[in-house]
């Protein structure tokens, strides 16, 4: 088989990847969806990539997704009317309810939505998420009992699904599971486990985060009280805490997660959530949110309590109706995110240092450290992922146990080889999904684990990963790149995990401006030489070849490649490109 040409002949970039555009199958098919759409040429690429018929309603529905279009019928999912009787069951006898969540973002707004709905229909519900370092991930032995003492329901949300002890500790009171992880063979003693990763399922919604899961159990919830003539509290308001879960938790952006974001996004400009409002001015944020915001300047505010401060913090803000309360929490979120970021800094320095002095080749880049806290390494291993395209375990040891996370790269099921080495006995405990994984192992059983891991990543084809081709969707030039035009392809969106934006190439350009601004980051202008011009940003650059290439570039003329973004300033708006990568022209 003949391997595929280097696009713009770009075999071995600035940082040592192969440019691969599009073929000549593509090129008909986005022919065919200009002429049959008139939209512009930049998103009928988008469009073909995303696998759009080209035809003119296909693509109107595909740039307007709706919830009447994509929710799937909640009783699609196993468990879920038993689940949603008990619910409204407790709701009704005004029992009460303790709601069991994860540490994460995930966790936090999936309990956020069931304190807020059950609020709404008069009922206060009692919050437990355990903490990281004391209890670690998921339902406890301790925690249930104690809870099972004083609650007559007790729903856990982003976990639960492998916690068979934990459960069964909860005597006398029903438990209901709604989580999204990966499940084994046998499912824990629970009244109802609704997950779309449980081994019975068939996959279908196994794109969904906790919150999506927990949202579909509210629709029916809404449903139910709907056939009695009782109405529900607003699902469609509750949409913000939805999109931000699905993209801090790196979802996949396609089916009804589309929706919920692109929905989710515009409830949350109405900024009528007190929590969210607060972290949002608190982040500095001055212009309406997008997919970007949520991942990169909340999520990781909301993650920094469940990381290295209290474990509630997150959910309590995303749920408090108390602005006050809310504008305190968001202050504390962001100095522990600031902390958060220094702690990041000095684990990541240390696990890349001795993940090189073991070897970036191999299946498996790992590395455990003591001391190293638990809540920034799985920030770290995604680091470890990015910088060598491979899985990345970072672990940290305390008194001879060491927890850790893990992260994947696309094609690599992570969460089942770390499921099946648990279940050898090999890790005290382990588990996750596709992309994410989290682990508990004896320190003096880590390197057979950290062998054996490898082992069956290697199977998958993890050992014959080299640096990631580039995929480029379509030449531009700077001319081109216009307000207008990333408006249109934005429509597209959101662009995130599973649904990349596109990803343009400038062939030919000369580099009019390049300097180091900030942390290590490269601002760079850019030009064809017949006076249109472009900015560019590459975060991160300067501590690469990308830096040093561009600011010394000695009026040398590159191929540049990245992902176009609106930058607003001083209330102007600009083309600007997420700079990625470079060549020599």
């Amino acid at each position: 088989m003949t391997e595929k040409a280097a696009f713009l002949n770009v075999a071995a970039s600035l940082t040592g990847r192969r440019w691969l555009g599009p073929g000549l199958v593509e090129d008909r098919a986005c022919d065919a969806m200009e002429q049959a759409t008139g939209l512009p040429a930049a998103l009928c690429r988008t469009l073909v990539r995303r696998g759009v018929a080209a035809d003119r309603g296909a693509a109107d529905a595909f740039l307007a997704p709706t919830l009447r279009d994509l929710l799937p019928d909640p009783r699609s999912l196993r468990d879920m009317e038993t689940a949603a009787a008990r619910f409204l069951a407790a709701v009704k006898a005004r029992q009460r309810i303790a709601v069991f969540a994860d540490y994460d973002v995930d966790g936090g707004a999936s309990a956020a939505l069931l304190i807020v709905w059950l609020r709404d229909m008069g009922l206060h519900a009692t919050l437990y998420i355990p903490d990281r370092i004391d209890e670690g991930y998921g339902p406890n032995d301790a925690a249930m009992a104690a809870l099972a003492r004083d609650h007559d329901l007790i729903v856990c949300v982003d976990c639960g699904t492998l916690s068979h002890g934990p459960i069964a500790a909860a005597r006398g009171t029903d438990v209901i599971v709604l989580d999204h992880h990966l499940g084994a063979e046998t499912l824990p003693p629970a009244l109802a486990v609704v997950n779309p990763n449980r081994q019975d399922e068939d996959g279908t919604l196994g794109h969904l985060c906790a919150a999506g899961v927990v949202f579909l159990l509210l629709v029916e919830a809404n449903r139910r009280l709907k056939a009695e003539g009782v109405a529900g509290p607003d699902l469609i308001g509750m949409l913000d805490l939805v999109a931000l879960a699905t993209v801090a938790d790196v979802a996949p952006l396609i089916g009804v997660n589309r929706a919920f974001v692109r929905q989710g996004l515009t409830v949350m400009a109405r900024r009528d959530r007190p929590g969210l409002r607060a972290l949002a001015d608190v982040a500095g944020m001055d212009q309406a949110p997008t997919a970007y915001h949520l991942g990169f300047l909340l999520g990781p505010r909301v993650n920094a309590g469940g990381r290295i401060g209290a474990a509630d913090l997150g959910a309590r803000l995303l749920s408090t109706a108390d602005p006050h309360e809310a504008t305190a929490l968001a202050d504390r979120l962001d100095l522990l995110n600031t902390e958060r970021r220094e702690v990041e800094a000095r684990v990541r320095d240390a696990a890349l240092a001795q993940a090189e002095s073991r070897g970036l080749d191999g299946p498996l880049v790992w590395a455990a450290g003591a001391g190293w806290h638990p809540g920034v390494v799985g920030i770290v291993a995604a680091r470890l992922k990015e910088a060598t395209n491979r899985p990345a375990i970072v672990i940290g040891l305390d008194g001879g146990i060491g927890k850790g996370s893990g992260r994947s790269v696309s094609g690599i099921d992570l969460g089942a080889v770390i499921q099946r080495v648990a279940a050898e006995g090999l890790l005290l405990k382990g588990g996750g999904h596709r992309m994410a994984a989290g682990l508990t192992v004896a320190e003096d059983a880590l390197p057979a684990a950290m062998d054996r891991i490898g082992a069956l990543l290697d199977r998958q084809g993890a050992g014959a990963l080299g640096p990631s081709d580039l995929t480029i969707d379509a030449l531009l030039m700077p001319g081109a790149a216009t307000v207008e035009l990333i408006d249109r392809i934005a429509a597209a969106g959101p662009f995130g995990a599973g649904a990349p934006a596109p990803r343009f190439a400038f062939p030919d350009c000369q580099i009019l401006f390049a300097k180091a601004v900030g942390t290590g980051h490269l601002k760079v202008t850019f030009g064809d030489g017949l006076g249109a011009r472009i900015d560019a940003i590459a975060f991160g650059a300067m501590d690469g070849p990308l830096g040093a290439a561009l600011t010394g570039h000695g009026g040398a003329r590159f191929h540049l490649a990245g992902r176009l973004e609106v930058n607003t300033w001083q209330g102007r708006q600009s083309p600007q490109l997420r700079l990625e990568d470079a060549a020599p022209a």
